[in-house]
């Protein structure tokens, strides 16, 4: 019996049986170990020696493979023919041999590129050792990204409060939507008039042409640049004599393009599908994994994470016959199409994604398909059919026009472009990420000296625009351009970005929240060559070159921490008006718009004489008057704000309507800590802060005062007899009875929920907690990795807090209890201390080691210990 490791359950199944049954085929559940969360989990100064933890779901997992693989003649690894599945074999080879259960077998890796059984056989008869040279580019990288986000992530949580976290790739993702934003924002723009004119020949045929000169001089689409200039020109035409100048007609062809790669596909699904990247390679996987057809589960499409553009000869061959049969010889061309990678690192140019059976066409598995998974791959069934297909004839056509009025010359310009052959246009044309529309139709048939009759003059005025906000699509298309990230990490780069809060998707484009700003900011101010473009590629060519076996990946390591290490140290003792003069500096049209009035814009608006300037808060940044205390206007970050010292919309409060009961002004304005609705003027008029999923574009007077009605009762609760209220606090929406709080599922909620409802979410609530007044069992993180004894993390009445020893901090609101790391609780912890006035949290008294624990201690806990010691 020979045992095959996969990575997932379906692949397992399916696998299982085209071996048949002297074959056991496993899943791994993807990686089985990684770097646990925690100090020291690469250690530089011990040569970046790696500490590996199972995850806790796999060691179930790993248990039964080792049983499995104790009786078995021959362990074969068949994960993913990538690096990260080469990680992945790496990874479960070496816990087998840690488990002693590996003894004479053979250890052999196979890759196949699609889940099909000629596929899996084929690779079967082609096993190989464990690319080394891949799984150290795996090792460098696993390395880096800890060893930059878990130093740098906590140097963000003590400068910027409300900052989560930074990374290699994200980081520079991050710079890239927020460059393109301050380029939007010092966009001036230009006005400019375009000169059009509608002409017929004297066969009634009419077209259009523009304006590209006057008197001899060429005139380009920006140098009419006022109305009386505009207007001259119009009217010299409008009496002008029109005549064909001359007549051009070149032939062009337009080629296909090769099948898709990872980025390629999340470019075009984008574009033409509408799916985010990440959604994008879930249904891919889902296609390559293998879908139920005709009682069979068949793998539609080959590995989808690769760079490369070629693909097999079997392939091409089949898709040829198709299009022959299909479309006919004219459509064929000649010899197949070649197509080659530009990727750098070839160790990954593998085939490019296409159908496995390219004869397999979308309308022969519409019905084994969800919608989804059918758009899909209909888009890479056409890709790839129409990559082999005969290009496009085009013919373009020029007339050059002169329009002559006494002294005055003229001279205007008809394009027009018509398709001659479609050629591989009859199947399949890329979509664009602009609307603009390609050169003009058919032009009628024209010859030189032919005079023209003018029908009509047009002149519009016209504003550039600044250059647009990146799409998914474009953006990584730009990140490809650059060399930052590889095909793999695009779609979970762009959602931690959105997870975080850093950036968000609206109309498509994505928008730079203004903590996004910030990190971007800081990290320009203080750590400029790791977000700069050029490094973060060169350092991806680095990791390239480790997989090609040309580099050795500690060598590298060694080379990046000098530096980097270097970097954070300067930080230490950075002061906070340092890092504020800096993001002042750099952002200055957010922070600091132009008012339109004249005034200085870092003038407070509420006393006159105090400087506004970016201020940091427990809840992240905001704007405030120098002035303070004596001055408190303060605003949220990135509003202009309003004169009476609230944190208001650019345009001031906005006006919902009157409420029908007081009579009173209900306003919507946007303060410190986001948007929310106020009843009425005074010193303290009722407020109600919008709830997370609540747009300010969809508030209306009705939701306005549903929220100032808040808190509702629900009603008398059966046993006690006591009000239950339901009503939105800082942690989200709830129920309260007696100072039991549990939490509802939505804001939606709280307007709606009855009585059976709220006593039930109560009653789980209390459960949880052991009964009413007993402290929650808290959730354990780990150990305080400086003053020793356990972090946990508990829900309190006023929300989740990390405790270790006597000191509770409150988790921020934007961090999720479930996914706060124990870097993150360490930083809460020490920063509640501190404002406590207790300082360093002091250790529990441990017992004394023995003396052969004393002697297994190693230097770096001892250097922890000394640092520790002094800094008390």
């Amino acid at each position: 019996m020979d045992v095959v490791i996969v990575e997932s359950p379906a692949k397992a199944k399916t696998i299982n049986k085209y071996l048949g049954s002297n074959y056991e085929v496993l899943a791994s559940y993807g990686h089985v170990r990684d770097l646990p969360p925690k100090d020291g989990s690469v250690d530089p100064d011990q040569d970046f020696a790696m500490q590996w933890e199972v995850d806790g779901k796999a060691s179930k997992r790993l248990a039964e493979i080792a049983r499995a693989v104790k009786g078995a003649d021959r362990l074969i690894l068949a994960t993913d023919p990538d690096r990260e599945g080469e990680a992945i074999s790496w990874h479960v080879l070496e816990v087998l041999k840690a488990k002693r259960a590996l003894k004479d077998q053979a250890v052999q890796r196979v890759v196949f590129n699609a889940i099909t059984k000629q596929s899996v056989l084929e690779a079967m008869k082609k096993p190989r050792e464990i690319d080394v040279a891949l799984v150290d580019a795996y090792l460098a990288r696993r390395a880096l990204d800890y060893l930059v986000g878990f130093t740098l992530s906590p140097v963000l949580w003590r400068k910027l409060p409300g900052a989560r976290s930074a990374g290699r790739v994200q980081s520079v993702a991050l710079r890239l939507i927020c460059d393109r934003e301050h380029e939007i924002e010092l966009f001036k723009s230009q006005e400019y008039w375009s000169i059009n004119a509608l002409l017929a020949t004297s066969r009634a045929e009419t077209f259009t042409a523009r304006i590209t000169g006057a008197d001899g001089k060429k005139i380009n689409r920006l140098d009419i640049s006022s109305e009386p200039e505009a207007m001259a020109l119009k009217a010299t035409l409008e009496k002008a004599r029109f005549t064909v100048a001359s007549v051009e007609a070149k032939p062009a062809k337009r080629h296909p393009q090769p099948p898709f790669t990872t980025s390629t596909l999340q470019q075009e699904a984008s574009r033409k599908l509408g799916f985010s990247a990440s959604r994008t390679m879930q249904i891919a996987q889902r296609l390559y994994e293998g879908v139920n057809f005709g009682g069979e589960t068949i793998g539609l499409i080959t590995y989808m994470r690769t760079d490369g553009v070629q693909i097999a000869d079997e392939a091409i061959v089949a898709v040829r016959g198709h299009i022959d049969q299909a479309y006919g010889k004219r459509y064929l061309p000649d010899s197949p199409r070649i197509y080659k990678t530009k990727a750098k690192n070839a160790q990954e140019a593998h085939e490019a994604i296409r159908p496995t059976d390219p004869t397999r066409t979308p309308k022969d598995v519409k019905s084994h398909l969800e919608d989804e998974q059918f758009k899909l791959y209909e888009l890479i069934w056409k890709r790839t059919v129409s990559s082999q297909m005969e290009s496009a004839d085009l013919e373009r056509t020029t007339i050059d026009i002169r329009a002559e009025d006494g002294d005055r010359t003229i001279d205007l310009r008809a394009t027009g472009s018509v398709v001659r052959f479609d050629g591989f246009l009859t199947l399949y044309q890329e979509g664009r990420d602009d609307e603009e529309d390609d050169e003009g139709g058919r032009l009628p048939l024209v010859t030189n000296g032919e005079e023209l009759k003018r029908e009509k003059i047009d002149a519009a005025q016209h504003f550039t625009e600044p250059p647009p906000r990146y799409s998914e699509a474009s953006l990584v298309k730009k990140m490809e351009e650059l060399g930052i990230g590889r095909p793999s990490t695009y779609a979970a780069t762009l959602s931690v970005l959105q997870d975080r809060d850093y950036v968000r998707l609206e109309k498509k484009r994505f928008v730079p929240e203004g903590k996004g700003r910030i990190v971007t900011a800081f990290l320009e101010s203080f750590f400029g060559r790791y977000v700069e473009y050029d490094f973060t590629a060169s350092l991806e060519e680095q990791l390239d070159r480790i997989s090609n076996n040309e580099l050795d990946w500690r060598e590298v390591l060694r080379a990046f921490w000098q530096d980097f290490n270097g970097a954070i140290a300067g930080t230490k003792e950075l002061r906070t008006t340092e890092v504020l003069d800096a993001l002042n500096d750099l952002l200055a049209p957010l922070v600091f718009p132009d008012r339109g009035d004249g005034t200085e814009p870092r003038s407070c608006p509420t006393c006159g004489t105090g400087r506004l300037s970016l201020k940091l808060g427990k809840f992240g940044a905001f704007v405030g008057c120098s002035n303070y205390p004596e001055c408190r206007y303060t605003r949220q970050l990135g509003t202009a704000g309003g004169d009476d010292g609230q944190a208001l919309e650019s345009d001031g409060p906005r006006e919902l309507g009157k409420d029908p009961e007081s009579g009173l002004d209900v306003t919507l304005r946007d303060g410190r800590f986001g948007p929310y609705v106020q009843l009425g003027e005074g010193d303290k008029p009722k407020r109600s802060s919008l709830p997370k999923g609540w747009s300010v574009a969809d508030l209306d007077l009705e939701k306005a005062l549903a929220l100032l009605s808040l808190p509702r009762v629900v009603g008398t609760h059966p046993e006690t007899g006591s009000p239950i209220t339901a009503g939105i606090g800082r942690y989200g929406p709830f129920v309260e009875h007696e100072g039991t709080y549990a939490n509802l599922d939505s804001a939606e909620e709280v307007f709606s929920v009855g009585i059976n409802r709220a006593v039930a979410a109560l009653a789980e609530k209390k459960d949880r907690k052991g009964g009413r007044g007993a402290a929650a069992a808290g959730r354990t993180l780990g150990d305080h990795p400086e003053l020793g004894g356990p972090i946990t993390v508990h829900a309190g009445r006023f929300g989740p807090y990390v405790k270790h020893g006597k000191v509770n901090a409150t988790i921020p609101r934007e961090q999720s209890p479930d996914d706060i790391t124990i870097e993150a609780a360490v930083a809460l912890i020490a920063a509640r201390a501190e404002k406590a006035g207790t300082g360093k949290v002091k250790a529990k008294p441990k017992a004394k080691a023995t003396a052969s624990k004393a002697k297994a201690a190693t230097k770096p806990k001892a250097k922890a210990a000394a640092k520790t010691k002094a800094a008390s």
